[in-house]
Formats: C-alpha cells, sequence, structure tokens
C-alpha cells in the first residue's frame, strides 16, 4: 500500500495521447508536467489536496473487480463521508466525482491506484484537462469526463467545519492502518510536510 501527494502534475493512462486530454500551453504556462503513467484510464490532475493511493499485491482471481476499494470505502464510511461505487470503479459523492481509478495487472501481480480529491485546486483541474477544440490527433482511450467535486466542502456543509488538509490525511491514514490492523510507528503529522 502507498499513500502520496504530488506537487500540480497531469498522469494520462498508457494508451492515452497528451494532446488528446490536455491544454498543453495551460499546463506550460503554470509548471505543471503531463506524465504518462504503466495503467490504464483516463487522465487525471494531481496537487496538494489530492491524496492518491496504490495497492500492489498477488494476482486475484478476479484481477479487474471493484474490490481494491474496500479499503477506501470503509476509511470514507468511517469518516462519515457517503461515497458510492460507480461504474468505471470510480468514487461519487453527492452527484460529484471524488476518485478515479486505473489498473494494471501482469501475469503474477496486480497494481490498482486512485485519487481522492480533498481540497484540490478544481479551477486548474478543469484548465489543466481541457484542451482547446477536443479534436483527436491520433486514434487512442478517450478520457470521460465527468463532473468532479472535492470532499472538503461537503464535510464543511455537513458539519459547519472541514479539517485542513493535513489533518484530514492523517485521519485518512489512521483510519486506513486501522482497517489493516496496522500500527503507526511514525507521528504521521511528521511525515506530512505542506
Amino acid at each position: 500500500m502507498f499513500l502520496y501527494i504530488n506537487k500540480p502534475c497531469v498522469i494520462i493512462g498508457s494508451n492515452q495521447i497528451a494532446e488528446n486530454e490536455v491544454d498543453m500551453d495551460f499546463c506550460a504556462d503554470n509548471h505543471i508536467p503531463v506524465l504518462h503513467r504503466l495503467s490504464g484510464g483516463g487522465a487525471v490532475y494531481h496537487d496538494e489536496g489530492n491524496l492518491n493511493y496504490c495497492f500492489i499485491h498477488e494476482k486475484t482471481a478476479n484481477p479487474l473487480s471493484a474490490g481494491f476499494l474496500n479499503p477506501i470505502m470503509s476509511v470514507l464510511t468511517a469518516l462519515d463521508i457517503p461515497a458510492e461505487t460507480g461504474k468505471r470503479k470510480d468514487l461519487w459523492l453527492d452527484g460529484g466525482k471524488i476518485s478515479g481509478t486505473a489498473s494494471h495487472v501482469s501475469k503474477n501481480r496486480e497494481l490498482h491506484h486512485g485519487t481522492l480529491l480533498y481540497d484540490t485546486d478544481l479551477m486548474k483541474l478543469h484548465r489543466a484537462l481541457n484542451p482547446a477544440g477536443r479534436d483527436l490527433m491520433r486514434k487512442a482511450t478517450a478520457s470521460v469526463p465527468s463532473p468532479v467535486k472535492n470532499i472538503r466542502p461537503f464535510l464543511k456543509q455537513q458539519n459547519g467545519v472541514a479539517p485542513d488538509r493535513p489533518e484530514f490525511f492523517c485521519d485518512f491514514i489512521l483510519h486506513l492502518l486501522n482497517y489493516y490492523e496496522l500500527d503507526a510507528l511514525t507521528p504521521l503529522n511528521a511525515l506530512l510536510i505542506f
């Protein structure tokens, strides 16, 4: 299990072409690197308000099921976030996508990963992932545009307050460790540097 936070960047699927998915001029002007990943799926935007998760394990009998989302759904439920699993193994909250996922399956291993939009700069996300004209340059796997939303405004609306990024990420990680019956050996706020 890996949990990580990236500086602003765009990550596109292995079968995608950057020019079909990304406003390259906007990304260049804003110093947002565009990178390919090994797994399939659509283009995603990362920044410091986005917690990313990745699970790697031995190959299962049904490697492309949505079962890898069980730990994430368990944590969201524990945090009173009523997310639902979508048709594309994505996570939704009140009509907006809060997590996209992708997978890579090899002969003996599975890798499943996803984003979790907590307090992402949605203006930059929309600008970075909307190429001008949207004319496909070459045939490739196209992203399926979806309305996205952050979790933080939902929590603020429900509770009147919402934790800041480090507090939410620490809570999320502690619940995930608890799901796996693991103890945190290092104070988490020492690991999360903003």
